[in-house]
């Protein structure tokens, strides 16, 4: 799995947006791939996950309320955007990808395909 076109400008519908890049952690094992995103401040109505031609894309928008009249003077969060888009390779099995949201954190499961999982070949004696 490699990540694609990853940067702070992103197409969009034929426009130049901005996005954020949430950091991701990537952790493999031999059944597949578990994706790890921090997303602060982003509900579930708020995230987008496809897979499309080959590539993972996690998309969505941040929704930070201020409470009614005050004003908000200083904000680290420049962009209410976000964006990261993977390339994944044929050894994952795109039709069951699983995602979890809990306390800010999305994690995605994307098994390996059957023909890439390691398997013990029997010796036959002869």
């Amino acid at each position: 799995m490699s990540e694609s076109n990853v940067t702070s400008r992103e197409r969009d519908a034929g426009r130049d947006e901005a996005a954020l890049l949430p950091p991701v952690d990537v952790i493999e094992d031999a059944e597949g791939i578990t994706l790890y995103a921090d997303l602060p401040g982003v509900t579930k109505d708020h995230i987008s996950v496809r897979v499309e031609t080959g590539t993972l894309t996690i998309e969505g928008e941040i929704r930070l309320v201020a409470t009614q009249g005050i004003e908000v003077t200083h904000t680290e969060v420049p962009l209410a955007r976000f964006r990261r888009a993977f390339t994944l390779g044929p050894e994952l099995n795109t039709e069951k990808v699983d995602a979890e949201f809990r306390q800010g954190v999305l994690k995605l499961r994307i098994p390996k395909a059957e023909h890439a999982k390691p398997r013990k070949i029997e010796v036959q004696v002869s």
